[in-house]
């Protein structure tokens, strides 16, 4: 298995340009990483600039903070998957966590896998790890399961913290084989996204991907 289809090449920074979205588009073609992943404003453009490619198109929901409504995250996912993208990253409800409010936060998830599912497009669901007790994060993820969402992930890199070994080690405990577990947040080189791996990530969220894949000898294999 090669690293580069491990990674989803990121630009979420509210002030991305044009240019900058091309050239990650041009270095996602280059590297034939999995996708790109953008905010929404630029899912359009990025479909246009990798047509014919292999690289999909990724974007976010709810975005950082997770605590807008399920039905404005609905919306938000049913326009992007209409114009191109193939992969969801919602964040999870952590107000509705820490309020205690469970199946508020089960049916957040299980509304927008549902209209993913039915556009044929995947869902992954990021806690913002760093926010949570580990108790959180097993009934998070064990929610995830119940609301079949397609990937759980760690960070949206723009909290107090980012992905850890020991957050990967138990969300794969806890989501067995069945969904992916998406390492993001502070993936920054080669040793670290392959310690990732070895904790049980399948997927890979990353700004630094090309000084990664260099890092291994240009190989892009581990």
């Amino acid at each position: 298995m090669k690293l580069n289809k491990y990674i989803d090449h990121t630009l979420l920074k509210s002030d991305a340009t044009y240019a900058q979205i091309e050239k990650l588009c041009s270095e996602a073609q280059e590297n034939e990483f999995f996708s790109v992943c953008v905010n929404s404003y630029y899912v359009k453009k990025c479909v246009a600039l990798l047509s014919g490619s292999s690289v999909k198109v990724c974007t976010v929901v709810g975005f950082p903070l997770g605590a807008s409504t399920m039905e404005t995250k609905r919306f938000e996912a049913m326009k992007a998957v209409a114009e191109g993208a193939s992969e969801i990253d919602m964040v999870m409800n952590n107000s509705a966590v820490k309020s205690g409010d469970w199946q508020y936060v089960q049916n957040d998830m299980a509304s927008l896998a549902q209209v993913c599912h039915q556009q044929g497009a995947i869902l992954k669901v990021i806690l913002e790890t760093c926010l949570l007790t580990d108790e959180e994060k097993r009934k998070a993820c064990e929610i995830a399961k119940r609301a079949n969402v397609d990937f759980v992930k760690t960070s949206t890199g723009f909290s107090t913290g980012g992905a850890t070994e020991d957050d990967v080690k138990l969300m794969r405990s806890i989501v067995g084989d069945k969904i992916g577990v998406k390492a993001s947040g502070g993936i920054r080189d080669a040793e670290t996204a392959l310690r990732m791996i070895r904790a049980g990530a399948s997927r890979l969220g990353t700004s630094a991907s090309v000084e990664i894949v260099k890092g291994l000898t240009g190989t892009g294999n581990y």
